[in-house]
């Protein structure tokens, strides 16, 4: 390089070390937990960091099971045919109960022939909460309104500058019971 290329490079700032151990821990591998003081946005699963998981409402609940298993997931979003919109939710626990028995019983299908939008959560039955009342809230909180409910997946909303509400995160209440500290 000719030094008027080497002037205009600004000087980096960033400094390179190295490690001195010959070994490291696994990412992710460590425990985490959360006491009930903290923030309830320490629990809480943020799109904006991290996908959701995705079903198309024609899965088959095998399918459907198979994806989340995959994923690590008790829960994922339906999106319509298109692939353009969520349109629901299911749940491991929606899959595996007595929903898809309920719905052959009703239809008189077999259960290869149950499909995700035949037992997923409409958004019209969704009971959601705004990601002001988490920013807001702690851990304890949600273990609370959880416990109260029977919600065991709770889908957290924003509304943009637009006025329109969109998906933000999701809380879970296995993740809460999982990384709770119980200091009694």
């Amino acid at each position: 390089m000719s030094n008027a290329m080497l002037k205009l490079m600004p000087t980096m700032k960033l400094k390179l070390n190295s490690i001195q151990n010959s070994s490291l821990p696994i990412p992710g591998d460590e425990s985490w937990y959360v006491r009930a003081t903290d923030p309830a946005l320490s629990v809480m699963t943020d799109f904006r960091s991290r996908s959701s998981v995705i079903l198309s409402e024609t899965a088959s609940l095998e399918e459907a099971l198979g994806h989340m298993k995959h994923s690590s997931v008790r829960c994922a979003f339906v999106v319509d045919e298109k692939k353009q919109a969520v349109v629901g939710m299911i749940t491991a626990y929606d899959i595996l109960g007595e929903k898809p028995q309920q719905h052959m019983r009703f239809t008189e299908v077999s259960h290869d022939d149950v499909l995700v939008k035949d037992i997923m959560q409409k958004i019209s039955d969704w009971r959601v909460v705004d990601i002001n009342d988490i920013e807001q809230s702690t851990v304890g909180d949600l273990l609370d309104m959880f416990n109260e409910t029977g919600v065991t997946h709770l889908p957290v909303m924003e509304t943009t500058e637009n006025k329109e509400q969109r998906l933000r995160g999701l809380l879970s209440f296995a993740k809460v019971k999982r990384l709770l500290v119980d200091l009694a």
